[in-house]
């Protein structure tokens, strides 16, 4: 990928938008919790409302009152706009009620910081793992007897075997 792709896409793409928000712990935990957690779409307005209320209640009443002052309506809105897009809002036939479906991007960038602590475990596995490799390098390079040696480099199955003296 080139630079100028990459800055496009840091602008433009939603889940790279979303992953840059102020709000993005908010949206990826509870649209998480919401949508993926509980393998649920279609979710009508009034009810993804209610479990707004209660998330942020708890989150103003941890973090302080004004930590998120808008209305519920107002951030379901605002993550259905074309600017973020990471929400699906649409009215069914005939009916008044908007409901609700989970952006693609969102699912990538929940993916993707889900991920991260399995990353890190990996990487440190695979150091925890080159410095075992590189202790038996050692405690096998450090051995004084030529046979031994040779048996743990396979060359002595190549060669004549040892004559037993007795």
């Amino acid at each position: 990928m080139h630079y100028d792709e990459l800055v496009h896409r840091r602008g433009q793409h939603p889940a790279w938008v979303l992953l840059r928000s102020n709000n993005a712990a908010l949206v990826l935990s509870f649209l998480g919790s919401v949508f993926v957690d509980n393998n649920a779409s279609n979710l009508p307005a009034t009810v993804l409302i209610a479990e707004l209320d209660e998330e942020l209640c708890a989150l103003n009443h941890r973090l302080g009152e004004n930590s998120f002052p808008k209305p519920m309506a107002a951030y379901l809105d605002d993550w259905a706009s074309p600017d973020n897009g990471w929400l699906r809002k649409y009215y069914p036939a005939g009916s008044d009620d908007a409901r609700f479906d989970l952006a693609p991007a969102v699912e990538k960038a929940l993916l993707w910081v889900r991920d991260l602590p399995a990353r890190e475990f990996i990487a440190t596995e695979s150091r925890l793992n080159i410095i075992f490799d590189l202790l038996r390098q050692m405690v096998f390079g450090a051995d004084d007897d030529p046979e031994r040696r040779l048996a743990e480099l396979g060359l002595l199955a190549r060669s004549e075997p040892p004559v037993d003296p007795g």
